[in-house]
């Protein structure tokens, strides 16, 4: 970042400004803060003894080779998510799954016992576990009974305090996307930060928001590849966002945060877009047959619209249900006694033999 961005950056508010704005919402520690420089940070070029991090020379006990430690920043993984994305590198963070970028925003821009943030339940519930840990407010803004943004009450509960508000679109557990008109409204209008988190973006018909970074400086967008990638034993996710904003969480993130396992498996994975393809064209085809098929049983009430890799379903006994299943080994999710879900079970699409299991259990019940 050049020295005249920077000075924007870090300024404090301006109303013209978006650089100057994102500077007021940092901590003040976090301005100051000196990232750990590792060994792979101060030297570059190519080299081909490697005498300076106190590594094991000798190699690992493995097929593989993993005594060396991982590239810090993932360049080659970040190239190969640009390509696919079409996102410049300098605006991709990669950290050890979605959920360490969550706690890298909160550790970043939100003073311990003193900011908020806003979050919209029924929603992922490692919002509120990472504000509880980092001493952060958590405003609850219930979505509206059709599971869209509130907005009124969502201006009412900011504050000069209110640093981060997160969005999951398409939303878990209700698996509906968020009308883009309000994120924008939210994204105009409000001075901190805007994460739309977009686990489930594969399976929706929505476009991402990764395409308007340059719009908004304010956006952050994150993605996995836990969900259609099938990649959640190896914990990839993903931030895009302005390149002051990366910045930022490149200080803060530990120096090796996602191990070289993960990177050089990810970086196979993602050279498989047909696969990717291929499996969400069946989720979608089992997803329609799951509700299809659903909707004839009598304890089911509703089976709310889905743009995501499972669907949640009212019943009249959800407790019930639930348990029968899990004593013939088939296990869902109870939601009955989240805000909003109540008598509702979230499922997951599984492949059709497992989906075939499920709906015959059901028959029995």
């Amino acid at each position: 970042m050049n020295e005249e961005i920077k000075q924007q950056y870090y300024s404090g508010p301006d109303g013209n400004s978006p650089f100057r704005r994102l500077g007021g919402l940092l901590r003040e520690n976090i301005k100051n803060l000196t990232p750990y420089s590792s060994a792979r940070d101060e030297y570059q070029g190519e080299a081909s003894v490697f005498l300076d991090a106190n590594e094991n020379a000798f190699g690992s006990p493995l097929n593989q080779q993993f005594n060396r430690y991982p590239d810090p920043l993932q360049d080659r993984l970040k190239k190969r998510i640009s390509e696919i994305e079409d996102v410049p590198s300098a605006n991709i963070f990669i950290g050890n799954g979605s959920d360490e970028a969550i706690d890298i925003l909160f550790r970043s821009f939100c003073n311990p016992g003193v900011d908020n943030v806003i979050i919209v339940p029924p929603t992922y519930g490692m919002y509120q576990v990472s504000a509880n840990i980092n001493d952060v407010e958590a405003r609850k803004v219930l979505l509206t009974e059709d599971y869209q943004l509130n907005l009124e009450g969502i201006a009412e509960a900011i504050d000069k305090n209110t640093k981060l508000i997160f969005i999951c679109s398409p939303n878990n557990p209700t698996g509906n996307s968020i009308n883009r008109a309000d994120v924008e409204t939210l994204l105009a209008n409000f001075n901190g930060l805007v994460i739309v988190d977009e686990a489930y973006i594969n399976f929706s018909y929505q476009k991402s928001w990764t395409q308007e970074l340059s719009k908004f400086a304010n956006l952050v967008v994150l993605q996995t590849l836990s969900k259609a990638w099938g990649l959640a034993g190896l914990r990839v996710g993903m931030a895009f966002a302005s390149e002051e904003i990366i910045e930022v969480m490149n200080k803060v993130k530990p120096p090796y945060n996602v191990n070289e396992a993960s990177q050089r498996l990810a970086l196979e994975a993602l050279t498989n877009i047909d696969q990717l393809n291929s499996w969400v064209r069946e989720t979608l085809q089992q997803r329609d047959r799951l509700v299809l098929e659903l909707n004839n049983f009598d304890f089911v009430l509703d089976i709310y619209p889905s743009e995501a890799n499972f669907i949640l379903v009212k019943t009249t006994d959800a407790n019930k249900i639930y348990d029968y299943l899990l004593s013939k080994g088939i296990i869902i999710r109870n939601r009955s006694k989240v805000e909003l879900c109540e008598g509702c079970l979230r499922i997951t699409v599984g492949t059709p033999d497992e989906n075939t299991t499920l709906l015959d259990e059901l028959k029995k019940l």
